[in-house]
């Protein structure tokens, strides 16, 4: 592991969120009637299944209750909806290829110097209890400069947090184990 070879940085260590964010995005943009590139969801938690909080918040002017509880869930569950459309076959190799490039373009910008790079990412984080969390961090030449403040929570969103933290500590708990052993 990094830490057993002694060269481990948490700055450096990075989970891609950015797949969530795109499906986030391209969910909403479709219920909105805009583009997806007129939306930047912030996506929190975890990568699988309820651990994944989409913060719909700021769209929720345009949206009714119901759809974004839809929502939230399409979002949570896309990539089973990409397994289901592929008879079992597969899952959702360009939206994964697609998100990769995007999050390795944005790592290129901040290692340049370009100013207020900010993603969704998971990383290891003080923000909540649980060690590992995706959240907004700001990007700099040496990875990780900041993290940002979790978002304003609506009452939905809060619940699914509160929801999502135990099962979520203890995947990082059990990802933890495994790497050392």
């Amino acid at each position: 592991t990094l830490k057993a070879a002694g060269v481990y940085d948490p700055k450096k260590l990075f989970g891609v969120t950015t797949l969530d964010v795109v499906r986030a995005n391209t969910f909403v943009a479709e219920k909105l009637g805009i583009a997806p590139s007129e939306v930047n969801v912030t996506v929190l938690g975890g990568h699988a299944g309820t651990t994944i909080l989409p913060i719909l918040g700021p769209y929720a002017s345009g949206l009714d209750e119901e759809t974004v509880k839809a929502l939230t869930h399409r979002i949570q569950f896309g990539g089973d909806e990409v397994v289901k459309a592929k008879d079992g076959g597969g899952s959702a190799t360009l939206s994964m290829a697609y998100a990769g490039a995007i999050f390795a373009g944005r790592l290129l910008d901040a290692m340049a110097g370009e100013p207020d790079v900010v993603e969704c990412a998971f990383v290891e984080s003080a923000l909540t209890s649980c060690p590992f969390f995706a959240s907004q961090v700001k990007l700099g030449p040496s990875g990780v400069e900041g993290y940002l403040p979790l978002p304003g929570l609506t009452a939905f969103e809060q619940e699914g947090l509160d929801a999502m933290l135990p099962d979520l500590t203890g995947q990082v708990a059990k990802g933890a184990k495994f790497a050392s052993s």
